[in-house]
């Protein structure tokens, strides 16, 4: 799912620095939320909160206290390097203008989508979408299987002769299996129909819990010998199991409304044909549509 909050870089030293810090720190001090100050100018809670929003993934496996490290370290590398920055006139340069302006859409760009999109998702509109889409799915018969992949029909017919006479399935398949799955004897995992090719999946799906093929399988990898461990029917998900992908569904799909109301009320204006034909293209294949028939392609 998209991330629709852009991200600003952090001073990427940091990552190094913050590995070394303890990991008992104690809280940092606090004083009408001001945590620090740099040059008597304060840092406040909203800055270390705005910067740990902007930290890098992984630092969201660091206990609290190193996370906040990591903010207020990278606040103080920023505000420092800004104000540098202003002694040299930079911020009064037109790349840097241009950079602020785009900066400000995009910002906008993310808050307009928190609050019109993202915030307006309601448990309501989430349950509705998976009755819609995902309770009413059908239950498939799904199996979970082991096998042994083999070179030649002699060499299966021989293991299944073996496992007749009472051999481990997993022990042999670890031994004399060719395929990837040997090392966990064989497993396979579960899987429904359309998973396997035609001829693995008959005779897989034939098969009783707790038995094995008796005669070899052909395929066009080669031989197999199939045990199935289990087979039930698969349910669909329940609600709390796939909440967090239905919100990014619709997060998505609101998104891309939104996107096409506001494109189709706009005056844009793409002199380059070949690149209107493209941005179009693209545009059309986000919102799930087919592309442009080659009548409906600018003329040479």
């Amino acid at each position: 799912m998209h991330d629709f909050v852009r991200r600003l870089l952090i001073a990427p030293a940091l990552a190094g620095a913050v590995t070394m810090l303890p990991a008992g720190l104690p809280a940092l001090a606090q004083e009408d939320g001001v945590v620090a100050t740099l040059n008597g100018e304060p840092i406040t809670e909203a800055d270390i909160a705005m910067a740990e929003a902007d930290l890098d993934p992984q630092f969201g496996r660091l206990p609290e206290a190193q996370r906040r490290a990591a903010a207020l370290s990278a606040v103080i590398d920023v505000r420092l390097f800004a104000a540098e920055a202003e002694k040299q006139s930079i911020d009064q340069s037109e790349d840097f203008q241009q950079r602020m302006e785009f900066l400000r859409e995009r910002a906008l760009h993310s808050a307009y989508i928190d609050q019109n999109v993202v915030q307006g998702i309601t448990e309501e509109d989430l349950r509705a979408r998976y009755e819609e889409e995902i309770a009413k799915i059908e239950p498939k018969e799904e199996v979970r299987a082991r096998h042994i992949l083999v070179e030649t029909e002699e060499e299966a017919a021989e293991i299944i002769k073996q496992l007749d006479e009472g051999a481990d399935f997993a022990t042999i398949a670890g031994e004399k299996s060719t395929d990837g799955a040997a090392a966990q004897g064989g497993d396979l995992g579960s899987f429904t129909r359309g998973r396997m090719v035609p001829e693995f999946e008959e005779a897989a799906f034939a098969l009783e819990p707790g038995t094995y093929s008796k005669e070899p399988v052909k395929t066009a990898f080669g031989w197999h010998v199939i045990k199935v461990e289990d087979k039930r029917m698969q349910e669909p998900p329940a609600f709390e199991q796939v909440e967090n992908q239905i919100r990014s569904m619709l997060i998505r799909d609101r998104y891309l409304e939104t996107v096409a109301s506001l494109r189709g009320g706009a005056e844009l204006d793409i002199p380059n044909e070949e690149l209107k034909a493209a941005v179009d293209q693209m545009f059309r294949a986000q919102l799930g549509e087919p592309a442009a028939d080659e009548g409906d392609a600018p003329q040479e």
